[in-house]
């Protein structure tokens, strides 16, 4: 390990050494606001190794990790979301009851997990990553104990999640017991060598897909998502729909380029499926809900599905798609369920439909800032959501994917309801929201300001997206 290896290595330095600081000062002085204050300056200082990194990528630590240009790209979104969802968890638990500083060490350790894995060039670190991300997520998921909800969706998170593990455990070592390596790099040399259709190499490329997919969410591995979406802490659902995802995904991405995915018909012919089913069960069961999470729990389900479509495609066009949409999911998500956390008290989250009658009465800024949201999800233009589904409809087209194509277009249409729905409710008459639910809790000032960002990202995006897309397209050229 040389200096080099050392400097290249500092943001995940900085987010693995930033909990052991927190605990040594809970230890002295236990103080939620310094512990929270402490975890958004962990993820800013790790941001500006990871921009400062980029003179001297790409770079290689032994076979494990590869720090590029496409590596950091995700290490500074996945910061840049923590830090928002800090924010944001930070308005959510203040007042509650209990210890509060420990949540923020799990939030570092869970952006650890997630970090390793967008920079994993080895089978070894993708499952420390996965595991490191995996085991934080069941007590964040579980950590306000004042509802039987919250403890459930943890346990039911815990054991799917190690079921998923044990087949991605398994996918790994039928490879490696073909080909003899760990290293995606190593793979990619010897599978063309290799018998690349045996029993071996196939099933264990089967098994991987199904350790992945239930990371994404996605049919037929979603059962979990909307129970935990529902059962855990509003700004923790938005870590598990955006980041846990994001970090999954950006992984799956470089994994299929570096070893051809691509080139095994059988495997592409599977994704397609699971995107199909995806974007139908997925937008179908939204319908059905008068939960707001669980109807953003399945809209994440069809959005995943909608992202597999670009995944698809592949070449640097699917990279960039992808990646935009990423970006642009990571904000109406957080956002969504930034405002689902700044509605609710301490007794109840703010989660059923009938809690947003007549929003806009009592808090019009707080109901434009969730219509917002929700346009983007649509895809309505003017909003970012809308040019990612336009990327993903390019690469989709410029791979003649067009059942896959047709199929985003008519599931487009049909979550457009269920978006439009909660609108709606938002804006019902003024004598109807006298009969909502409760009154909604004060409007933090932490909250406001993020929710302001997001949604003046979300327009720029939309609007301009020129921008990021050159930023995004030097990245592609990285993974070659």
């Amino acid at each position: 390990m040389t200096v080099s290896d050392l400097y290249t290595l500092s943001p995940f330095i900085t987010i693995a050494a930033a909990p052991i600081v927190i605990m040594l000062v809970i230890s002295i002085y236990r103080n939620h606001l310094v512990t929270a204050i402490l975890t958004m300056v962990s993820f800013i200082v790790a941001s500006f190794f990871a921009y400062d990194v980029s003179a001297i990528v790409p770079w290689t630590i032994g076979d494990l990790l590869i720090i590029d240009q496409y590596a950091l790209f995700y290490l500074g979104l996945i910061f840049s979301a923590s830090f928002v969802i800090t924010l944001l968890s930070y308005g959510y638990l203040k007042g509650r009851e209990g210890n509060l500083e420990e949540y923020y060490l799990l939030l570092l350790t869970a952006t650890l997990g997630s970090s390793v894995l967008v920079a994993s060039n080895h089978f070894i670190t993708l499952f420390l990553g996965l595991e490191v991300l995996s085991v934080s997520l069941y007590a964040l998921i579980a950590y306000v104990r004042t509802g039987e909800q919250g403890i459930e969706a943890g346990i039911k998170y815990l054991i799917l999640a190690a079921a998923s593990s044990a087949f991605l455990l398994f996918g790994i070592a039928l490879l490696y017991a073909q080909l003899g390596t760990m290293q995606f790099d190593e793979l990619a040399r010897r599978l063309p060598t290799s018998n690349a259709t045996s029993i071996l190499v196939m099933t264990g490329f089967s098994l991987l897909v199904v350790g992945v997919g239930f990371k994404l969410a996605v049919v037929p591995f979603h059962m979990w998502t909307p129970d935990v979406y529902e059962g855990a802490p509003a700004p923790v659902t938005a870590y598990i729909a955006s980041v846990s995802k994001g970090g999954m995904f950006a992984l799956l991405l470089r994994f299929f380029l570096v070893v051809d995915g691509y080139s095994y018909t059988s495997l592409l012919l599977i994704f397609s499926i699971i995107a199909i089913a995806s974007m139908f069960i997925g937008n179908f069961l939204a319908l059905m809900q008068n939960n707001v999470k669980r109807i953003l729990a399945y809209s994440s389900i069809a959005h995943l599905g909608y992202l597999l479509v670009a995944f698809i495609a592949g070449g640097n066009m699917a990279v960039e798609a992808a990646t935009f949409y990423l970006v642009a999911y990571f904000i109406t998500t957080i956002g969504s369920f930034g405002i689902v956390g700044i509605l609710s008290d301490k007794e109840t989250e703010a989660d059923n439909v009938e809690d947003y009658r007549g929003l806009f009465w009592r808090r019009p800024w707080i109901a434009a800032v969730f219509t917002g949201m929700l346009l983007s999800l649509a895809g309505i233009p003017l909003t970012a959501g809308f040019v990612g589904k336009f990327y993903v409809l390019s690469a989709g087209v410029g791979s003649t994917l067009w059942l896959l194509v047709v199929m985003l277009v008519v599931n487009s249409a049909i979550g457009l309801y269920y978006y439009i729905r909660i609108i709606v409710v938002m804006y019902s008459e003024r004598e109807k929201a006298a009969e909502a639910a409760p009154s909604v809790p004060s409007f933090a000032l932490g909250g406001g300001i993020i929710l302001a960002v997001l949604l003046l990202l979300l327009i720029w995006f939309g609007v301009f997206p020129a921008g990021i897309m050159d930023v995004i397209k030097s990245m592609a050229l990285s993974l070659g």
